[in-house]
């Protein structure tokens, strides 16, 4: 290789599930030849895999274990990491504009900052979607991030010490949670809090009767939860959620969510002293049309079956910020890939080779979403239910210790992807060993 050659300058911006396992992977192949230059964006200094945002909501996770600090991975595995949020894209002059960040005192730590790019790949994940539903923005809390998460598990462990500590009778809406959206992060939240609400409980707070005084409500518009999974998955898990004690309301829409509660559609009103809003998927509100690239109504960038942006070649867009055709769904009429952390992880694997065809001047090839069914967890004091489509051809709904391990295997492929067999063997090994000896719940 020549090394007065200008390097391939590779741009990721969004440290996703998607972006980071992007980044980590030509770093560790084009960085290290010295033929690429890999340079990662993000907002946050660090990354959790979201599907474990409702674990670390309910206190179930320990977030040391799993957190993983993007300069670090930058350092260890040959690519740059740049903090700071994107504002805008300059096509003409190929380059990402980024805005200044500052600290939670208010100081600045970097300036507003632009980032040149030969080949940029846009992975800045999706937002809940709340419809305009009025009070969201004001009274409910979202799960699209650890801090996110973090201060809505301080509000809960706060409202159980609130209630032991009083001295008159519970408010109607004290220790109701109610959850907007049964997809899989609602469902699955629900379940967690169930356990974890009462062994917080359980660690002295012996004021407070948790079978009477916590209830937990899950909301959805559809006629059942999950309704993007299958009929069948979706009454077994509504059967499990009832045996826990959670209250669940189907085809309820929500007109306003209160300071104290929710109001629904049909004039009902549930009194609920944290409210999570878990519903709809789009991308952030700035990347609609941004720099003229082709947007749907979900702020989502169009591409093309090889994941470049219809309007730009020099761009592509990955995981849930990616409106990408799915021909195969809903029966071979079509549609798009679902928002899920398994999209995202084939996505990043495509794109590490359609920007090695592309250096190497080779025609791209499309990409494929190979669906291989849909897992929810619904808590250690229960099996995992699970629909499994693409292994098998068809369909088959699994339960039990075999689904759990499924479940299991998505984060471990995610963590391999970051960190190679050898630290994953062992990281597991001994996460295994101190989980005996650490209590279940985190109260801080």
């Amino acid at each position: 290789m020549n090394s007065f050659l200008p390097k391939h300058r590779v741009v990721v911006v969004g440290g996703g599930a998607g972006g980071l396992e992007l980044a980590t992977r030509l770093g560790d192949t084009l960085g290290k030849r010295g033929v690429a230059e890999v340079t990662l964006i993000d907002k946050h200094r660090t990354h959790v895999w979201k599907p474990k945002l409702h674990e670390i909501a309910a206190g179930s996770m320990d977030m040391s274990a799993h957190e993983v600090d993007y300069l670090a991975q930058a350092h260890w595995h040959r690519f740059r990491f740049r903090l700071g949020e994107l504002t805008g894209i300059d096509r003409e002059r190929r380059e990402v504009q980024v805005a200044s960040y500052m600290d939670d005192e208010g100081r600045l730590v970097t300036p507003a900052r632009s980032f040149a790019y030969d080949t940029l790949v846009v992975a800045i994940g999706s937002l809940s979607n709340d419809f305009g539903t009025p009070g969201v923005s004001e009274h409910a809390l979202r799960l699209e991030s650890k801090a996110d998460a973090q201060r809505f598990h301080q509000r809960m462990v706060n409202a159980c010490i609130r209630a032991h500590a009083q001295t008159t009778p519970l408010r109607p809406e004290q220790l109701h949670v109610t959850i907007i959206g049964a997809g899989a992060t609602g469902v699955e939240l629900a379940a967690e809090l169930h356990r974890t609400t009462r062994e917080v409980i359980a660690y002295g707070l012996d004021r407070v009767d948790a079978e009477k005084g916590i209830q937990v409500s899950l909301i959805e518009a559809a006629d059942r939860v999950l309704p993007a999974l299958p009929p069948r998955m979706s009454t077994a898990t509504e059967a499990l959620l009832r045996k826990l004690g959670v209250d669940v309301h189907t085809s309820a829409k929500v007109a306003e969510v209160l300071p104290e509660g929710v109001r629904l559609a049909d004039g009902r009103t549930l009194p609920a002293e944290l409210v999570v809003w878990a519903a709809g998927v789009k991308a952030a509100d700035f990347m609609k049309d941004i720099s003229g690239l082709e947007t749907n109504c979900s702020n989502q960038l169009a591409v093309l079956p090889t994941l470049q942006t219809t309007r730009d070649a020099d761009i592509f867009a990955i995981g849930d910020c990616a409106a990408c055709d799915w021909p195969e769904a809903n029966g071979g009429k079509g549609g798009l890939v679902p928002p899920r952390a398994q999209a995202a992880h084939q996505q990043a694997s495509h794109v590490v080779a359609q920007i090695r065809r592309r250096m190497a001047g080779n025609a791209l090839k499309p990409y494929r979403y190979r669906d291989f069914g849909s897992l929810v967890s619904l808590g250690e004091f229960s099996t995992v239910g699970n629909m499994m489509g693409g292994l098998i051809g068809g369909s088959l709904m699994i339960e039990g210790l075999f689904a759990r391990l499924m479940y299991m295997s998505l984060y471990k492929m995610h963590e391999l992807a970051l960190h190679g067999v050898v630290k994953v063997s062992l990281d597991t090994l001994a996460r295994l060993i101190t989980r005996r000896t650490e209590p279940h719940v985190k109260l801080h």
